[in-house]
């Protein structure tokens, strides 16, 4: 059961997510500072990250049907938003809680999605990225909160596919003009080894 303040906001929320989730038609998964806090360490978070594919041609429907779980969106417009970013920015209604769902398209995304794995936690079943994915996904932002929540990965799963964790962020460094995004990862890599 929830076991603070922050937990209990966060629960009715991740209720609707995980039963959100587990519909037919809703390819994704939970990503940001909770699933770094489920694959990771605990963490203090106030929002939801999601990832979820194949939004593009039906916004208005998934944004009802996201009403059906107590989401509703935080901003007027949110499609004209969502194709603007590649963001829907939704609020659960009990909590008050923030869900900010990123409109996955790229094959990374598509391939992550198909890696995805269920954990159990607080009676839930939650659905999270591989933990080689979510460091992929974590080590295209610089802020410093996902470079802790990489180190936290890293020391929780020693058996890590390092080569494709490397590759991938190698592929994202030339596309972003990023070449330190590699090199940071390989560091923190042989920090841990």
């Amino acid at each position: 059961m929830p076991q603070n303040h922050q937990d209990s906001l966060l629960f009715p929320a991740l209720q609707s997510i995980s039963k959100l989730l587990q519909e037919d038609d809703v390819q994704g998964m939970i990503i940001g500072g909770l699933a770094a806090s489920l694959l990771g360490r605990p963490r203090y978070t106030n929002d939801i990250d999601l990832l979820i594919l194949d939004l593009d041609n039906r916004l208005p429907e998934f944004i009802k049907k996201l009403k059906k779980f107590g989401i509703r969106p935080r901003i007027q417009h949110p499609q004209n938003f969502a194709k603007e970013s590649r963001m829907l920015l939704m609020r659960h209604q009990e909590s008050g809680i923030n869900i900010d769902i990123s409109m996955g398209i790229l094959p990374f995304e598509r391939d992550a999605v198909a890696r995805r794995q269920t954990k159990s936690s607080l009676g839930l079943e939650i659905i999270l990225p591989s933990p080689e994915d979510l460091i992929i996904i974590k080590s295209i932002s610089k802020r410093p909160m996902d470079l802790e929540d990489i180190k936290a990965i890293i020391l929780r799963h020693p058996n890590l596919d390092k080569k494709s964790i490397l590759t991938a962020v190698s592929e994202f460094a030339d596309v972003l003009e990023k070449k330190d995004l590699h090199e940071r990862i390989r560091d923190l890599f042989d920090q841990e080894t």
